[in-house]
C-alpha cells in the first residue's frame, strides 16, 4: 500500500463534497414531495419511528428507500431498522453484496474553550491539544459528512433482537414545570398548542414546525409525559441553550 499523497486527499475530498451535494439534492427533492398535507402526514409519520434520526436524515433514509424498492432491491416500500455498517456487524449481521448504503449526513463536530462560557469568546482546540486552566471545554457542530446506513432487509445473518416498545411516562409533573417550559417556548416567539391524539401530528407525541412556528403535544398523555416531551423540544433542550462560537 502506497504513502497517502496530498492528490489522494484532493481525491478523496472530492468524492465527499461530491456525496455531500447528492445528498442535499435528494433532500431539496424529498422537501419538495412532502408539498401537501399528505406528503407532510408521511414525513412526520415516517420520522416518528426514526426518532434517533434527524428530520433530514429521516428524509433521506425515506427517500432512498422508496428508489431501492421501486427498483426491487428491497422487499418493502418502507425500512424498520437502519444502522451502520458495523453497527449490523455488532450484531453478527452482514451487508448483502450488492446492496448500496443510504447516504445521510453526519455531524462533524470540534472542540472549543474558553474561560468565560456565559459570553466567551470561544477559541478552537487544535487536534491533541488540551484545555488552559480553568477553561471549560465543548463539541460544536462544525458541519456534516456523508455516512452509509442500510435498511436490515438489506442484511443477512442472525435474527434481530426484539425491540423494546416505549412507554409514556405516567403520573404527575412536578409543579410549575411545563409553566416553565411553555414560558420558555412562547418566549421564543412560537405558539404552544395541544391536538386530542397523536393522529393529529402524524402519531408523534410532540411536533415543532419551524415554518408555521408552533410546538404541538399531544394531549392524551399523563402530565409527567406531556412535559417530558415539551422538554426534548429543540426549543427548550439544553443542547440547544448553549452559547454561540465563533469557529475562528
Amino acid at each position: 500500500m502506497g504513502r497517502w499523497t496530498p492528490a489522494d486527499a484532493e481525491a478523496a475530498a472530492a468524492v465527499r463534497e461530491a456525496k455531500l451535494d447528492e445528498a442535499h439534492e435528494r433532500l431539496a427533492a424529498a422537501v419538495d414531495a412532502m408539498a401537501g398535507s399528505d406528503g407532510y402526514r408521511r414525513a412526520v409519520e415516517f420520522a416518528a419511528r426514526f426518532r434517533s434520526r434527524s428530520l433530514n436524515n429521516a428524509l433521506l433514509i425515506m427517500a432512498q428507500h422508496a428508489e431501492a424498492y421501486e427498483a426491487g432491491r428491497v422487499p418493502a416500500p418502507e425500512p424498520t431498522l437502519v444502522a451502520g455498517y458495523r453497527q449490523w456487524q455488532h450484531l453478527d449481521r452482514q451487508v448483502v453484496k450488492g446492496q448500496s448504503g443510504y447516504v445521510i449526513l453526519a455531524p462533524v463536530t470540534a472542540r472549543y474553550a474558553t474561560a468565560d462560557p456565559t459570553s466567551g469568546p470561544w477559541r478552537l482546540l487544535p487536534r491533541g491539544e488540551g484545555p488552559g486552566p480553568g477553561e471549560v471545554v465543548r463539541d460544536r457542530l462544525t458541519g456534516t459528512r456523508p455516512a452509509h446506513v442500510w435498511d436490515v432487509s438489506q442484511t443477512e445473518g442472525e435474527p434481530i433482537p426484539q425491540q423494546p416498545v416505549p412507554r409514556l411516562l405516567r403520573g404527575a409533573a412536578p409543579g410549575g414545570l411545563w409553566e416553565g417550559l411553555a414560558a420558555q417556548v412562547v418566549g421564543d416567539g412560537y405558539t404552544l398548542r395541544q391536538v386530542p391524539t397523536a393522529g393529529g401530528i402524524g402519531g408523534a407525541n410532540g411536533l415543532t414546525d419551524f415554518v408555521a412556528r408552533t410546538v404541538t403535544v399531544r394531549g392524551d398523555m399523563d402530565d409527567a409525559a406531556r412535559v417530558k416531551t415539551l422538554a426534548h423540544d429543540p426549543l427548550t433542550a439544553p443542547t440547544m441553550r448553549l452559547p454561540a462560537v465563533s469557529p475562528t
